[in-house]
Formats: C-alpha cells, structure tokens, sequence
C-alpha cells in the first residue's frame, strides 16, 4: 500500500473521483485553498473535524515529497 492509499482516495463515486481524505468527502485540494490563502492549518482542521491533523500532515509531507521528486528527478 503507497503512502497515498493511506491518505488520499479517489473514487470515481465519491465527488466524482477528486481525492479526497479517506473516510471523508474533503478534497485535499481544499487544504491547499486554505494554505494558498494564508489561513493556518487549524482553521482547516476546524472548518472540516472529519479530517484528522494525523491525515493533513501525512498529505502534506507527500505533496512535498512528489514536488522533491519532480524538481530533483534521478
């Protein structure tokens, strides 16, 4: 199981196959609104409680590690 698979899913049924955080219906990209717009990642987590802070940390450590990789490839 990638890392992915344990925090971000997409189903095709669920908001049409935007990934989402699992077990919610909050696409990460609405994380990355928040953060883009300068809000702390607490307000994100209070505006949505189904995602854990263990959830938004973990997607946010992988989109770091996917741009590391794209700007440093092997």
């Amino acid at each position: 199981m990638t890392a992915t698979a344990r925090v971000i899913h997409s189903d095709p049924n669920i908001l049409g196959g935007t990934p989402v955080f699992i077990g919610t219906r909050v696409p990460m990209k609405t994380l990355l609104d928040y953060l883009e717009a300068g809000d702390p990642l607490d307000e994100f987590l209070d505006h949505f409680p189904s995602v854990k802070r263990e959830q938004a940390i973990a997607a946010l450590e992988l989109a770091k590690e996917m741009l590391t990789a794209y700007a440093n490839p092997a």
